[in-house]
């Protein structure tokens, strides 16, 4: 009798940073949790209308980047960083999000802690956001 609990689901990504593998030469693969961390962070730093066709998936954190640094604006980036990965990362349980205002680094610091669906451990990423432009 097959266990069908004990399968546990194989998540593939690229990766972003396109390091060349050392024998291969070919594009570096992320596999497992690192893929969903990977996706859950790319979920965050994506605006509207970045993706083409899809221009609705994004949290359009960094407009909010450029607003006054304040405890309002941070509540305005977890709520957009909760309805972005509620609504376009299913493969994620999201249980907390903290930002935090860093006035010495002129940035926000983020930190997620979410359960991959199908596992028991939670998982937590840290995200720094700052002004590019």
């Amino acid at each position: 009798m097959v266990d069908i609990t004990a399968r546990q689901p194989k998540y593939k990504d690229l990766d972003l940073d396109f390091i060349a593998h050392p024998t291969t030469k070919d594009v570096v693969k992320k596999s497992g949790d690192e893929a969903i961390k990977r996706s859950v962070r790319n979920l965050i730093l994506t605006n509207f209308y970045d993706r083409p066709f899809r221009h609705y998936i994004g949290s359009n954190v960094q407009k909010l980047l450029f607003e006054n640094m304040s405890n309002l604006t941070a509540n305005f980036i977890k709520d957009a960083i909760v309805e972005v990965i509620s609504n376009y990362e299913p493969r994620v349980q999201l249980n907390n999000v903290v930002v935090e205002v860093n006035y010495d680094n002129n940035g926000y610091s983020v930190i997620l802690q979410y359960i991959i669906l199908n596992t028991s451990l939670p998982i937590t990423t840290a995200v720094f956001l700052e002004r590019i432009r």
